[in-house]
């Protein structure tokens, strides 16, 4: 008891800053955090406010009368469930895809000597300077008339199993695990399917957990490539699905907007708050340097 009271206090000591400056650089802090939070502690508390003050100025933070029928209404004017499985669908399909194909891909322009592969890791880098918009068009011919899976979740997964970008950081994990280990492996007779599964692939989960959060946040989000390609509302992901509340806008109330709003961000959350520790691990691992 009296160790981890020792302890506890040493660590204490350790946090409390000592110096003015730490200080000031605590209390910029505190101001950059409380700024951050401010939009999203509004949008749960107009969430469970009276629709008639969804505008109250100045705004009640914490509202003495909560209001859940707001959630209610998300659920009545929605197909709410179906639309968020139609999200995690979509979504954990292309996690899963993604960590497929830039595993792979990155592995074999780390470790791999073949002809071209700088040129055509360069052209892959190439891609990620042309914005999604300018291609939406090309995209949209060979999904309805090439594949003809238009207004189906395959069209949002399909063009998502691979990006330009997970495949660099990837690669950047690759190049930084020794060579050694790949030698080591070579002389004990394993191939490179065997050296890449059981060796190199379980080294990168720093960067496969970087690629996983991030593709899960992004893909979640879409709402522009759903609004292109889907038309049937029981199809819907989430995004698109929360459009349909707009019309509660019309009658001065933002309420019932915002608790779909707060009611689709929980997976976010939920991802982030398990996934941080190895998101921040990641990153300070140096991942990204070329």
């Amino acid at each position: 008891m009296a160790t981890h009271s020792s302890a506890w206090s040493n660590r204490l000591s350790r946090t409390i800053p000592r110096k003015p400056g730490d200080w000031v650089r605590l209390l910029f802090l505190f101001v950059i955090a409380v700024l951050t939070l401010m939009p999203l502690v509004w949008v749960v508390s107009t969430s469970l406010r009276q629709p008639i003050e969804s505008f109250s100025v100045p705004p009640e933070w914490i509202p003495v009368d909560m209001d859940f029928s707001n959630y209610n209404e998300v659920f009545e004017r929605i197909p709410f469930w179906s639309q968020m499985t139609n999200s995690f669908i979509i979504t954990i399909t292309v996690v899963a895809g993604q960590i497929v194909t830039a595993s792979l891909a990155g592995y074999a322009f780390a470790r791999l000597r073949f002809p071209g592969r700088n040129f055509l890791f360069w052209m892959v880098l190439a891609t990620m300077m042309i914005p999604g918009q300018a291609t939406i068009i090309p995209v949209f011919i060979l999904i309805s008339r090439g594949l003809g899976i238009n207004d189906t979740l395959w069209a949002l997964i399909i063009p998502s199993l691979s990006t330009a970008f997970g495949i660099f950081l990837l690669r950047q994990y690759f190049l930084q695990i020794p060579g050694d280990f790949e030698e080591a492996a070579m002389i004990d007779g394993a191939n490179q399917w065997q050296i890449f599964r059981q060796i190199y692939f379980p080294l990168a989960s720093p960067g496969l957990a970087i690629l996983a959060v991030l593709t899960f946040n992004a893909k979640w989000n879409d709402y522009f490539t759903p609004l292109v390609f889907m038309n049937t509302k029981d199809r819907f992901p989430i995004t698109l699905g929360i459009v349909d509340l707009k019309g509660y806008m019309a009658t001065g109330s933002i309420s019932v907007v915002l608790a779909g709003i707060v009611l689709s961000t929980i997976p976010v959350i939920i991802i982030y708050i398990f996934g941080q520790r190895y998101l921040i691990e990641g990153l300070m691992m140096g991942g990204i340097k070329g």
